[in-house]
């Protein structure tokens, strides 16, 4: 009786969702937010392993030192070229057919393996200069683990270059749920791992994991794609003119990116500007905003991108700007009061998250005031990157790379100023005053880039 009210309960669910576009993102968005949350589930699961196997101790300064270098190129490379991809892939999919859009795909990815490739080795060469600046309190074996461990990590790097890409043409084809819950497999491995080797292997079973489920999550995306009839298999068809628009959005995308990054980079710097501790209120005030903002973008960005680009190439201008707006307005609805209760209970929350041993009432107080204020930036983040996926649905990347300047800039000058009238808790406020200043420019731009398209497709009409 149950399951049956489930299937009728999941065919209602699918049916709404088809009414519209604005529907379909809202219905998307919330199925990749629930199933992203649920791995992160598992993820906090892995971290509470990891901390009551190893504390803070040497075996997990070494893994989370050697796994920066990774991370950030996987973050830059990886992201980027899903937005500068997707967009065309759907383009051209849409207007020559699959065949076409296989081999699009399969020179984007010889081309993206290739850097991914050559990335790793420049890493792994420059590792021993690299480290010790990174490093620079640690001991020379402990540097030396660090090393090691760091070029276990290389191919992570284009395992998750390849993983990206791919879940990006799975979501284009409006195949979400592998997509989603496939990052559940490194998780899952590193418990496994940790488990049952982390005595004996210290931080080679952090890297085993790390290792074994960037492949698995490759091989899962992998088989999800050939069952869809795409071929894996990289080859470069030459400089098309399909090929050389992808890396021309590819480059602005890369840039911002960079850009982008560097706004916690000055947050952290200027916060060990200030008393002692700060820069640890900063870290604990940002984690709920940050395990938020993970979920909330993984499903948005999932969620529009296809559509947004499927409008875009079909140049349906009016269904475009009524999806964003539609879209808009369910996300708000859905974000804007679950913010707002946060935001009201954020001393009770910290309390009962952190306060316990050195971490003191006054520690509380100084958290929860800083988590209030990144807090803010919840809903103007979320509405954000429906705009951000609109303009490289348009490909216009060149936009996100001035905002990310432009959001540079502010960050810094706003940061300056309102630290030293709030302390710790300006520069949090600062933050969330940035992403503002960025959704009221991607707004501008994002319409006035929408009545440009307009007009030019009136024109070629007439």
């Amino acid at each position: 009786m149950i399951a049956g009210a489930w299937r009728v309960g999941m065919r209602r669910w699918r049916a709404w969702q088809q009414q519209s576009i604005a529907r379909r993102i809202f219905g998307v968005t919330v199925t990749v937010g629930v199933l992203t949350a649920t791995v992160k589930l598992i993820a906090f699961a892995k971290e509470a392993i990891v901390a009551l196997r190893f504390g803070t101790g040497d075996v997990l300064e070494v893994f989370i030192i050697a796994m920066v270098l990774p991370q950030f190129a996987i973050n830059l490379v990886g992201g980027s070229l899903n937005a500068a991809l997707i967009p065309t892939y759907i383009h051209v999919r849409d207007l020559s057919g699959a065949g076409a859009a296989h081999r699009l795909l399969a020179s984007v990815t010889a081309a993206s393996l290739t850097i991914l490739v050559l990335l790793s080795i420049v890493v792994g060469f420059a590792a021993p200069a690299i480290v010790p600046l990174m490093a620079s309190g640690f001991p020379e074996a402990k540097r030396e683990m660090t090393i090691t461990a760091l070029r276990w990590l290389l191919p992570t790097i284009v395992l998750s270059g390849l993983t990206t890409t791919w879940g990006a043409v799975l979501n284009a084809g409006n195949r979400f749920t592998l997509t989603s819950a496939a990052p559940a497999a490194t998780s899952l491995l590193t418990l496994t791992f940790v488990g049952f080797r982390g005595v004996e292997w210290g931080s080679g079973a952090l890297v085993a994991g790390a290792l074994g489920g960037a492949a698995l999550e490759a091989a899962l995306l992998g088989w999800g794609l050939t069952q869809r009839g795409v071929p894996l298999t990289p080859r470069w068809y030459g400089p098309s003119r399909e090929v050389r628009e992808v890396l021309g959005q590819y480059g602005p995308m890369l840039t911002g990116a960079f850009l982008m990054g560097g706004t916690s980079v000055v947050s952290q710097s200027m916060a060990a500007m200030l008393d002692p501790g700060s820069v640890s209120a900063l870290s604990y005030g940002s984690k709920l905003t940050t395990l938020l903002l993970s979920v909330g973008a993984a499903a948005v960005s999932t969620a529009v991108l296809p559509p947004f680009s499927e409008r875009a190439a079909a140049g349906d201008w009016a269904a475009l700007r009524h999806a964003l707006r539609r879209s808009t307005q369910w996300l708000l609805a859905l974000v804007v009061p679950g913010t707002a209760l946060l935001i009201a209970f954020s001393r009770p929350i910290v309390a009962l998250a952190f306060e316990r041993g050195s971490f003191t009432a006054v520690d509380t107080q100084v958290v929860a005031a800083t988590q209030a204020m990144f807090l803010l930036q919840v809903p103007v983040f979320v509405v954000s990157m429906v705009l951000v996926r609109l303009v490289s649905a348009l490909r216009a990347n060149r936009i996100l790379m001035w905002g990310s300047a432009l959001n540079l800039v502010v960050n810094i000058a706003l940061t300056y100023v309102l630290m030293r009238l709030l302390g710790v808790v300006g520069i949090a406020l600062a933050t969330s005053l940035m992403y503002a200043v960025s959704l009221a420019y991607l707004w501008f731009s994002a319409d006035r880039l929408l009545r440009v398209r307009e007009r030019e497709s009136r024109d070629t009409t007439r």
